[in-house]
């Protein structure tokens, strides 16, 4: 799709999945800000626009470019089940402010967040209600849903979201709607290798623990996950929501019973769940425990990509688009 000019920035890049999702849809990223530089390291190596490596509390309007649109997925460990769920009381909950005072100084068209569902119902429902109104009070009209990308990014991963559009034009807030679900469901085949041998750091036989998960693992068409103490079959046929700390031992390790024997997803598997495109590159150089977290840490570039493209059309004035994805969902 020609891209047009409406121009993005995104806070909290990691790896850039959002600004990939908006840029099929056609929208033009040209800013980028994260703190952490080894997932800086892998977004340069994918977008060519400027991305910022610095803490957004230190982030000056002024270093960032004329914008539309401003993105940002902040820190999720504040809201999460599986964190404390300290909110703002939290440093990592407490960037929201940051972002306010951003789109405050910017005055962009469109926001665009993305966080854990449990957002909506921290704290019974006061922290999603204080965000809420701070958008509105800053002139921002505000939708938002709860998405589970098996059903609506085109991947067989189950993970839920939830996902806050604001719009400064009433119109474009009227003509805005989210996309439906898709009925094609993806098989896990398609994005895992189960045939293919992988290198052997990745393999469990003979190793910690290759006894008890035998007993366990069975089948070779399903996902299971190691829980520390118990490892759990995923009956759905998805893969289950795949973590930042995935690749730091024994908890919520996603594993399966391949052809060759029994081993954790490679990165690239877990980057393919995430609806990454076979173009996109992982960097050589960073240890698998960086690809893990810089994975689990990322957004489903297709749910994405099919909210972009429903902005899009809201701004446009059309009809919301039927369904699409633009990328390639395939093993790389």
């Amino acid at each position: 799709m020609a891209q047009n000019n409406l121009h993005l920035a995104g806070l909290f890049a990691g790896v850039g999945g959002i600004e990939l999702g908006f840029e099929n849809a056609g929208f033009k990223p040209v800013f980028a800000n994260e703190i952490d530089e080894k997932a800086s390291e892998t977004y340069k190596l994918n977008h060519k626009h400027k991305i910022l490596t610095k803490d957004i509390n230190y982030l000056d309007s002024s270093e960032m470019p004329r914008i539309d649109v401003l993105t940002g997925g902040f820190p999720c460990q504040a809201f999460s089940v599986a964190g404390y769920r300290k909110g703002f009381k939290d440093p990592r909950g407490n960037v929201f402010w940051e972002i306010i005072r951003l789109i405050e100084q910017k005055k962009p068209e469109v926001v665009f967040l993305e966080n854990v569902k449990n957002l909506s119902s921290h704290d019974n429902g006061k922290t999603f209600r204080i965000i809420r109104e701070s958008l509105s009070e800053i002139g921002y009209h505000v939708k938002y849903a709860v998405l589970n990308a098996s059903e609506y990014g085109g991947v067989p991963q189950n993970r839920e979201r939830i996902y806050i559009v604001g719009f400064r034009t009433k119109r474009i807030y009227d003509n805005f709607e989210f996309p439906g679900p898709i009925k094609v469901k993806p098989k896990l085949k398609d994005f895992i290798y189960f045939d293919k041998k992988v290198d052997d750091s990745f393999y469990y036989d003979g190793k910690y623990m290759a006894k008890e998960l035998r007993k366990v693992i069975k089948r070779s068409d399903t996902v299971y996950q190691w829980r520390r103490q118990y490892v759990r079959e995923n009956k759905s046929g998805l893969c289950p929501t795949l973590t930042a700390n995935m690749g730091t031992g024994g908890h919520n390790v996603p594993l399966i019973l391949s052809k060759y024997g029994i081993r954790k997803l490679t990165p690239r598997e877990c980057f393919n769940l995430m609806g990454f495109p076979k173009s996109f590159k992982l960097p050589k150089n960073l240890a698998n425990s960086h690809l893990y977290k810089q994975a689990g840490n990322a957004v489903v570039v297709g749910v994405i990509e099919r909210i972009a493209l429903n902005i899009l059309a809201a701004i446009q004035n059309r009809p919301m688009p039927s369904v699409n994805i633009n990328q390639e969902l395939t093993l790389v």
